[in-house]
């Protein structure tokens, strides 16, 4: 990015938000943008091709608004729209074929810059004092190109990265370490990278479930990894497993082994309850339990992602992937559904704003 266009940015930021005003002498506050009280739902769009897009929905769910970043900037987002980090006001949008992050105001979705040199197939990013972490696949058939990006977060530029083993995917922060669970790519995988975000390199490597696809952590700050297991087409088939890390000591310290071909998946967390999915259903149990539940909360499912939130599961329908998608949102004390709208193609990330 030129510096010109940085200035330019910074300004803009700076007028946007601006959240307080006085009238006659009392301090009122001024919402920050049009989608500040909301959830925000990224849709990848149609692989290979076409745009990735972002839905507004308020939180009460009476409104629901789509694309919108290209009815703020007129333009589109790239191809495909894999997540969304934030960083203050700031969101990144990573838009993994298209190999760069759009950095927007998360409150009016006003562009503020674009992050296009450094990346190779990135997925996931967070943040941490002001620098930006971005987990890479690189070549996804090639085991030795994976990476973490560090980005610095006042130019939007990638200034060095980190070399990690095999499809590095969900990342997430605690204290001074960031845990990377590694998938796999288009292969699989099944290790945890500690990266100690001091010396930006890797300090440790824990080995997990096959096919790490969750990151959470829990009210006591234990990290949850929920592993899939490797799928049957590999002639290697394994079953899930979930995994509990101190990340005081970074010890595991508890190891839940599924059935012999479960695979769950989209592992949640409220609090001290855990939620995940398996077999067209949700399961529930408490980050004390020793046992995995015997039976679901929430039967008759298919989730491409999943939320729970303040006694809510938010789980999208991508349905046949190139049509439009769904949201439901579930009240979970009487498992009943709240409200059903309409998403983008492929409703694959859901986050409060």
């Amino acid at each position: 990015m030129k510096s010109s266009s940085i200035l330019t940015g910074i300004f803009i930021f700076g007028l946007l938000t601006v959240s307080c005003s006085t009238v006659d002498g009392e301090q009122t506050n001024e919402p920050l943008g049009a989608y500040e009280n909301g959830i925000l739902i990224s849709n990848e769009g149609p692989f290979g091709n076409g745009t990735g897009t972002v839905t507004f929905v308020s939180d009460d769910l009476s409104i629901s608004e789509s694309s919108i970043y290209k009815t703020v900037n007129g333009e589109d987002l790239g191809n495909v729209v894999q997540s969304i980090g934030f960083d203050g006001d700031l969101a990144y949008i990573v838009a993994n074929n298209s190999n760069k992050i759009i950095v927007a105001n998360r409150f009016s979705f006003k562009k503020m810059g674009t992050i296009a040199e450094g990346l190779n197939n990135p997925r996931y990013f967070v943040a941490v004092d002001n620098t930006g972490y971005v987990t890479n696949w690189g070549d996804p058939f090639d085991e030795t190109d994976d990476y973490v990006a560090i980005v610095n977060l006042q130019n939007f530029t990638v200034e060095a990265t980190i070399p990690v083993v095999l499809g590095p995917e969900k990342i997430l922060a605690k204290n001074t370490t960031l845990y990377v669970a590694h998938q796999g790519a288009y292969g699989q995988n099944n290790k945890i990278t500690l990266i100690d975000i001091n010396t930006k390199m890797v300090s440790e490597t824990i080995t997990v479930g096959d096919v790490p696809n969750s990151l959470v952590l829990d009210d006591q700050e234990n990290l949850w990894v929920l592993s899939g297991g490797n799928p049957s087409y590999t002639n290697n088939e394994t079953a899930g497993v979930l995994t509990k890390i101190n990340t005081s000591t970074n010890d595991v310290t508890a190891t839940l082994k599924f059935q012999g071909t479960d695979h769950p998946g989209l592992l949640c967390a409220d609090g001290t309850d855990l939620y995940y999915q398996l077999n067209g259903a949700v399961y529930h149990m408490n980050v004390t339990d020793n046992t995995l539940p015997l039976g679901p909360r929430l039967e008759g499912v298919s989730f491409y992602t999943m939320v729970v939130a303040d006694g809510k599961l938010y789980g999208t329908d991508a349905k046949d992937f190139a049509s439009q998608g769904t949201l439901t949102v579930y009240d979970l004390a009487t498992v009943s559904v709240i409200k059903e709208l309409t998403m983008g193609i492929v409703p694959g990330g859901i986050y409060f704003n």
